[in-house]
């Protein structure tokens, strides 16, 4: 849960940048994506809170693929909406960061599977 927080972090970022740039008050498309990057971190927030991993787990698998469609999204408008270096930059970032959120998921036990302790060995 922490490792797909801090993740989550970069996408905030890239999400901020988007939501104050004047590009995404002209481009509905743009909008969208970060609309929908907040999205994917709102419905996982009060599982976070709560410490509630299994809810979360399950909430970012659910929301995952909305999630990369946004990051595909906006890799395929940014040359068209602009090439300054920023977009190009947050364009890497968000792949980046969905990239490894996606590793994590599917790493991540499933529900009702045990989650083995750090200093365990997994052997009985």
């Amino acid at each position: 849960m922490q490792a797909i927080d801090a993740q989550l972090a970069h996408v905030w970022m890239v999400r901020a940048f988007l939501k104050h740039s004047d590009e995404s008050q002209t481009d509905e498309e743009l909008a969208e994506v970060h609309r929908d990057l907040y999205d994917y971190m709102l419905a996982l927030g009060a599982a976070l809170k709560a410490g509630d991993a299994e809810t979360y787990l399950k909430l970012a698998t659910k929301k995952f693929s909305r999630l990369r469609k946004a990051a595909k999204t906006f890799a395929e408008i940014q040359p068209e909406v602009s090439s300054h270096t920023n977009f190009q930059m947050a364009v890497l970032s968000l792949s980046r960061a969905v990239s490894e959120l996606g590793g994590l998921i599917a790493g991540a036990p499933s529900a009702g599977q045990a989650v083995p302790d750090a200093g365990s060995s997994g052997t009985a």
